[in-house]
């Protein structure tokens, strides 16, 4: 019975901060200056780039933003090439162990398939089979 009294009195002291925290509206950063495009910084080696006007846009998406905010707008762009060979493939050579399956270590040795390998995984196994590589395969 003698602890009943410090809890009341502990709750109690709490109220007003709680209450505090509820009333006092949560600061808002001062408006500056429009989001605005800039060069992009320099890409590491092997990583292409082309204008958004060179290929057909496939999506876009609009970003949900505070009023007041700059509007925020994602598009993916079709490329306007693509190195097919380096998404083609011989089942067997990669699969050393002959398992019937490309695990991530045996992916590794190819530069794109390791690349791509989480993507392709949709089974979350940590393999893949025929059926995953659908498209990749040459034989």
């Amino acid at each position: 019975m003698r602890g009943l009294p410090l809890i009341f009195a502990a709750v109690f002291a709490l109220v007003p901060t709680l209450a505090l925290a509820r009333t006092v509206p949560a600061a808002r950063p001062a408006p500056g200056n429009p989001a605005q495009t800039q060069a992009m910084p320099e890409l590491p080696v092997g990583i292409r780039t082309q204008s958004l006007a060179a290929g057909a846009q496939t999506g876009r998406v609009e970003i949900a933003v505070a009023e007041g905010d700059t509007p925020v707008s994602v598009r993916s762009v079709q490329p306007d090439s693509v190195d097919t060979a380096a998404y083609r493939l011989t089942f067997a050579t990669l699969d050393t162990n002959a398992d019937g399956f490309i695990d991530r270590i045996e992916a590794a040795a190819h530069p794109a398939l390791n690349d791509e390998f989480k993507a392709l995984d949709i089974k979350r196994r940590g393999k893949l089979d025929r059926s995953d590589l659908a498209g990749w395969l040459i034989d």
